[in-house]
């Protein structure tokens, strides 16, 4: 086990064992405890009681959160000539269609968020074995396959993240920054987990939000009061 730096130990100790914390307390010691030189992701996990491999229990959505992510998202618009005026005036990074289908086949995936036609996904279903293990492959669930690419565009750079429970039944998701005053912290974390809440499956029996837990980059994490949200 690797030793605990002074930093981290200092950290550590001012979380209190076996304490849940409300949704305000955590936002609050996650800034607190965090002591990097660049401005640390704050970072959500929530375990689900849910069986993912079942499709009826699958959980996926999408949120726009109110304060942003904190980060530059950079965005490519993958159009046809009619629609790139509209996706380069909604602030897309990358606007084109065939030359960067080019550069994603020689392995060229420099974004974080790709956004399509219907018209266009024939197109990128060769590269599924690129974009898919990236994340980056456009889906119709997250409004990423889309004619309204204007809209789509805008909404991600506004802060519109999507998430999905992993094989574990957890969902991972970044919900902004350290340098974020605690109350949008707090905001954009509820954001997320009212979402959670309304995409419930009515498969799903028992307890449905499991645990909870806040924290930064470099940060041990804080555990929530799943109750207190």
């Amino acid at each position: 086990m690797a030793k605990l730096t002074k930093n981290q130990k200092e950290a550590r100790a001012q979380i209190e064992k076996d304490k849940l914390y409300s949704l305000d307390e955590a936002s609050a010691l996650i800034k607190k405890i965090t002591n990097t030189k660049f401005d640390a992701s704050v970072d959500i996990a929530v375990r689900l009681g849910v069986d993912p491999r079942k499709a009826n229990q699958m959980v996926r959505g999408v949120v726009t959160l109110p304060h942003g992510t904190g980060k530059d998202v950079k965005v490519l618009a993958l159009v046809t000539p009619d629609k790139e005026a509209e996706a380069k005036e909604a602030g897309a990074d990358f606007v084109g269609l065939d030359e960067y289908l080019d550069k994603i086949k020689n392995g060229w995936t420099d974004v974080d968020v790709i956004i399509t036609m219907p018209s266009v996904m024939g197109k990128l279903g060769p590269l599924g074995r690129v974009l898919g293990p990236r994340g980056l492959m456009p889906n119709p669930k997250t409004g990423t396959v889309t004619m309204d690419i204007g809209k789509a565009v805008s909404e991600v750079k506004a802060g519109k993240i999507d998430f999905k429970v992993d094989k574990t039944g957890i969902v991972h998701a970044a919900i902004g920054k350290v340098s974020f005053s605690e109350d949008k912290i707090a905001s954009n974390a509820k954001e997320l987990l009212d979402t959670l809440i309304k995409l419930k499956p009515a498969a799903a029996k028992g307890v449905y939000m499991k645990s909870v837990f806040l924290s930064s980059t470099m940060s041990p994490s804080v555990q929530l009061d799943p109750k207190t949200v």
